[in-house]
This record gives structure tokens, sequence and C-alpha cells, in this order.
């Protein structure tokens, strides 16, 4: 069996009322002519079925929530995404095992209520998040009771990069070109997603905390000499003016944290990275997970090339296996 971690949807109901509230519709209707699996149920199926013993573990597809609605209206988009969710799967069990709870992380207290719910009424395995809310960083207190409540639910969160093409690549530029705010901007996002999470010190007050990095760990596991010995220097070249915005209180190393994030496989085929990952993370915190439907063929190609890459990466059988399926059914909770 292969259960993908990190595959993405919209369900109906959530796609016809994101359309209606959303000041983007039109780019939200061209990206729909573009990749229609994201809503059509019939044609996932049949590139499901080219993949044998699969399976997929929904998740919404981007942009976050709060990109659409405000804090007023995010909480009604997000009970729908999950309730059409749930729906998916108690319809399609044998196709999808499980989904993750999108939140409407710009209104806190509805995020903390809508994760209960989702995950006590609705049997989310998960929530997904973003690698920042509106620009605002992960580790604003504000934001701390999301980790507290998925730590306590002994449940992970998924990180997904967030950086639009508003996001220049420099300041004398209005928008990024080339669309590199994709290809280098969200690495480079989830990775200090990744840092602000560590120097903030959660996972020192919830050591139960897990979360499941998208990209295999975008920059970290190939910056594991500046991740490790670099880190360590924190501070010791930083002007006495600047000495509050290295000031943290780790009882550990910086890298000890970093590896304690998991990861999917979702690196579009290639397997150097992967193996670079699988290395630095370890091969218990590997989760297979493809991206699809956002490839050149919306939505085999993904699948196939993840597939390629993991049975060329070095590997034991036994530890194909965690990848495949055994790490998420352990994570999940699901049943074997």
């Amino acid at each position: 069996m292969k259960l993908d971690i990190f595959p993405h949807i919209f369900p109906t109901a959530f796609y016809e009322r994101m359309m209606k509230l959303s000041d983007r519709a039109g780019h939200m209707q061209k990206r729909m002519r573009e990749i229609p699996v994201l809503v059509d149920l019939e044609l996932r199926f049949r590139i499901m079925d080219q993949f044998g013993d699969y399976q997929q573990i929904l998740t919404l597809a981007s942009p976050p929530l709060e990109v659409f609605g405000d804090p007023k209206t995010s909480p009604e988009l997000a009970r729908i995404a999950n309730d059409g969710m749930a729906e998916l799967v108690a319809k399609h069990p044998d196709r999808f095992p499980a989904f993750v709870a999108s939140l409407p992380m710009n209104n806190t207290e509805a995020s903390v209520a809508e994760l209960d719910r989702a995950v006590r009424d609705l049997k989310a395995r998960g929530v997904q998040i973003f690698s920042n809310v509106n620009g605002r960083p992960l580790d604003e207190p504000e934001f701390r009771p999301l980790f507290e409540r998925m730590a306590a639910h002994d449940l992970p969160i998924w990180l997904h990069p967030a950086r639009p093409a508003s996001f220049s690549d420099y300041p004398s530029e209005k928008k990024s070109r080339y669309e590199m705010w994709w290809v280098f901007g969200w690495p480079y996002e989830t990775s200090v997603a990744m840092g602000r999470i560590v120097f903030s010190g959660l996972f020192d007050a919830f050591p139960n905390l897990k979360i499941i990095t998208h990209h295999t760990g975008a920059m970290v596991p190939y910056f594991e000499g500046r991740v490790g010995p670099g880190l360590d220097q924190l501070g010791a070249r930083t002007p006495e003016a600047d000495n509050d915005l290295v000031k943290c209180n780790l009882k550990r190393r910086p890298i000890d944290y970093f590896r304690m994030f998991y990861a999917d496989t979702a690196v579009f085929g290639a397997v150097g990275p992967l193996e670079c990952g699988i290395a630095f993370f370890g091969v218990d915190q590997v989760l297979f997970g493809s991206d699809m439907p956002f490839d050149p063929e919306k939505g085999p190609g993904f699948i196939r090339e993840t597939i390629r890459a993991i049975e060329a990466a070095t590997l034991t059988p036994s530890d194909r296996e965690k990848i495949y399926e055994q790490n998420a059914r352990r994570l999940l909770k699901l049943p074997k």
C-alpha cells in the first residue's frame, strides 16, 4: 500500500463558496480550468487507478483560507472545507482513508475551536497551516494555542509554504519574475518557518509536537552544515545593538530541534534531494507525499515520479515500506 499524505483537492461545496467570497475568483477560475482534477473526482479516480494499491490523505490546495476570507468569513470557509473533506472520506474510504483539516488562521479563537471540532467530530488526522499568516510569523504568541492543542491531540501539523508573486525578489521591484517566488521562495519560506518554530522554544514547551514539512524539509537538509555548526555560533558576530534578534533559551543545539520535524517526499522526482532529506531526518520521519496534482500532466506525473525516486533511492525494502505506508499509519494513528 502507498499512502500519499500530501495530495491536494477542493471539495465542491468549498470551491463554490470560495469563488463567491473571493475577489480573486478570476485567478481561481483560470487555475481550475488548468487543473480540473482539483475538483473532478472521476478524473482523480482514473489517475489513482494507474498506481494500483494507492490511497490519498486529503489536504486542501493553497492559497490559505485567510487569503480569501477576513476574520469573520474565514471560519465559515474552514467549516465548509472540513465538512466537505469528511464527506469525501465517508463516501470513498477505499480511496481516501483520512483527511487533514484546514484552519482560519486569521482568527485564532475560531482556529482552535475548528481544530477541536475537526479532530473530535470529523476525525481529521491533523491540520494544515502555512508558513506565515498573511505575512505574520508562526511564532507570534497569538498562534501558540494552536501548537499546544495539536500536541495535546497527539496528531501532526502539515506545514505548507505560502509566498505570492507580489513578494518581490528585490526591493526595487513590485513582483517576483520568472516564478522565482515559488521555485526558490517557497523552500525559503518553509525553512524560515521551521527556524522560527525552533527558536521560539515550541519543541521544548510541547515535546509531543509533530510537524510534517512539505518538499522534504525544503532547504534544511541541504544546509545541514549551516544549520548545525553555523547556528552553533548564533550571536557570536552580532552587534550589541541587535542582541535582541538572536536571544533564545534552547536546551539543546538548534540542529537537534530541526531534526524533530517530519518530511514528505514531494521533491518532484529528484533522487539526490530525497536521499539528502532521508539522511537528515531519518527514515522513520519521512512519509510518502506527491504534491498531486501540481505537475505538467496535472495529476499522474508527480505520483509516478515520486514513486520512481523512492524506488531509485538507496533504501532497504523495509525502509521503503516505512516511507510508503507504515510511518503514516503510526503518525496519523490509522488502522493497519
